[in-house]
């Protein structure tokens, strides 16, 4: 059964949240991923949201541009963890989509990520359920030994090559 609803507004936001998609795959932790506009289709957007905890999830991560409405619209109907990845964007890069979801309203609390953070956002559910998932506990520290084995040989290279050869 799917733990984490991964939803976005447009599929241009796919390169990004498919790095969410990717993380948890890696961790093996189930999740359902939509394409749902909450401005032009918003009785769809409501089920999605109304219907997540009954379907067992326990985090939802929402990506959204520009106004990024959705991720605070999850955040208001799902009692549980949501989760909002920022998408650039080619006027502001970004800036305007951060700020309209880490500044949500008290009471209607949205964890935030990067910009374009979804890996972040994926680590960030995973590390979510953790809490209560020994497995999954065990399957986080074995990715953060893999991330530190990888710069301990990035650094050899270089202490081998020099940077010039680098």
């Amino acid at each position: 059964m799917a733990k984490v609803g991964i939803v976005m507004g447009s599929d241009s936001d796919m390169p990004v949240m498919s790095k969410a998609a990717a993380i948890l795959d890696k961790l093996g932790v189930e999740y359902e991923m939509r394409i749902i506009s909450a401005h032009r289709e918003p009785d769809v957007f409501f089920e999605y949201a109304k219907s997540a905890e009954e379907k067992g999830w326990k985090v939802i991560i929402a990506g959204a541009g520009m106004a990024a409405h959705l991720p605070g619209m999850c955040a208001a109907i799902f009692p549980m963890p949501v989760i909002g990845i920022p998408m650039h964007t080619t006027s502001l890069g970004g800036r305007d989509s951060l700020y309209s979801i880490v500044q949500m309203p008290s009471g209607i609390p949205v964890a935030t990520v990067a910009i374009n953070g979804g890996a972040n956002a994926g680590l960030l559910a995973a590390k979510i359920l953790a809490t209560s998932d020994e497995k999954l506990l065990g399957r986080l520290k074995d990715y953060a030994k893999e991330l530190k084995e990888q710069v301990e040989a990035k650094d050899a290279r270089l202490q081998q090559t020099g940077y010039e050869n680098y």
